[in-house]
């Protein structure tokens, strides 16, 4: 492993690091990763910060309740993201900022290319940019839910070199370390499949939300992007020592050879689906590759409402799905064409329109 390529980084913090004893933030366990950080910049590496633990920072604020309710927890994030930033803030010598993010934000393709404009413009000025999910006001329709697949959404949108994940385990292993003493650490991946996701198990810690089976689907996320991405301890701080010397502390998952194409990349993995296009059992998965172009007589249904230009999933009949596509078509129109008798007056409106997917906006799904 070598960190001497490394031009842009982003290092993911999660909530047991930030506020280990649910009574405030605390900077002991992210001394060592704020260094680590001081120093890839100096270094001549640009850094994105993702860090977790609004809703852990500001927890003590409030009385103490086993299952907060959703209000009370908004409100946490909101007093805990400011302690947060203060933290943050005390641990660096040179400026930073803050971004708070939805999966609305990132959904939305304009507003996606408006992220990777500001992240960019923040790092050519020197700033490093401390991203968030914008925990206190998001509803739940429109939340990531963990920090984990964030942070892989946010290496994407950086075009990152590398995505460092810091767990409170030292990475991936054969079984849950803290249940099997024979649990063996894996310290490379080069293929994320069922088996490897079969070795992810449930949240470990008390704090935080996302456990090894996030970390596994942001891993995916970023290598397909073509970003290195590894799983560390951030409790020891000799991990980030060994990645400064280029050694592998934890799990390294390595990169496609062939990264998707951005906008492939952000249909497959962070766009959302707003409606699915039904076809025909015998319809070809194989999209791309044989240039297939749907059609309305290929779609026996439509489900959900959705605009042009929304991400739709195209499925067969039995439940088969077959890829992730942008439409050119509303549900409102397709729903309208399905509903005429006179096949010459569905043919000529498609002739005007087109068909329902193109070829170049097509994220083939190999396995769901």
């Amino acid at each position: 492993m070598s960190t001497s390529h490394w031009k842009r980084i982003v290092v993911k913090v999660g909530s047991a690091l930030i506020a280990p004893h649910q009574q405030g933030c605390s900077s002991h366990y992210l001394l060592g990763i704020a260094q680590f950080i001081a120093t890839c910049r100096a270094q001549g590496c640009q850094v994105v910060l993702v860090s977790s633990g609004s809703v852990a920072a500001g927890r003590h604020r409030f009385p103490d309740t086993a299952e907060p309710s959703i209000s009370l927890k908004k409100a946490m994030a909101a007093a805990g993201q400011a302690d947060m930033m203060a933290t943050w803030d005390k641990l660096f010598d040179f400026p930073s900022a803050q971004l708070l993010l939805t999966h609305g934000d990132l959904r939305d393709r304009d507003r996606y290319i408006s992220i990777k404009n500001t992240i960019f413009t923040l790092l050519d000025n020197g700033l490093l940019p401390i991203i968030n999910e914008n925990d206190a006001v998001t509803a739940a329709k429109l939340r990531v839910g963990d920090n984990d697949n964030l942070s892989a959404m946010v290496a994407a949108a950086a075009d990152a070199d590398a995505l460092i994940i810091c767990s409170d385990v030292k990475g991936l292993y054969t079984k849950n370390p803290n249940l099997h003493e024979d649990a063996t650490l894996i310290k490379q991946v080069s293929e994320i499949n069922a088996e490897i996701y079969a070795m992810a198990g449930g949240a470990t810690s008390s704090v935080g939300t996302g456990g090894m089976l996030t970390k596994i689907e942001a891993a995916e996320k970023a290598i397909s992007h073509g970003i290195e991405t590894m799983i560390v301890d951030g409790f020891d701080a000799d991990t980030f020592n060994q990645l400064l010397k280029g050694q592998n502390p934890g799990t390294l998952f390595t990169p496609y050879d062939v990264p998707m194409q951005e906008h492939l990349h952000w249909m497959m993995h962070t766009s959302q689906i707003q409606g699915e296009l039904i076809v025909e059992n015998d319809f070809s998965a194989d999209l791309e590759e044989h240039d297939t172009q749907l059609t309305t007589d290929d779609v026996v249904a439509v489900r959900g409402n959705f605009s042009v230009g929304d991400t739709v999933l195209v499925r067969k009949g039995d439940g088969t799905k077959l890829a992730k596509a942008k439409s050119n078509y509303s549900s409102c129109l397709l729903h309208f064409i399905a509903d005429q008798e006179d096949r010459e007056f569905a043919n000529n409106a498609q002739q005007k329109t087109g068909p329902l997917i193109s070829d170049k906006n097509i994220a083939i799904l190999e396995q769901l």
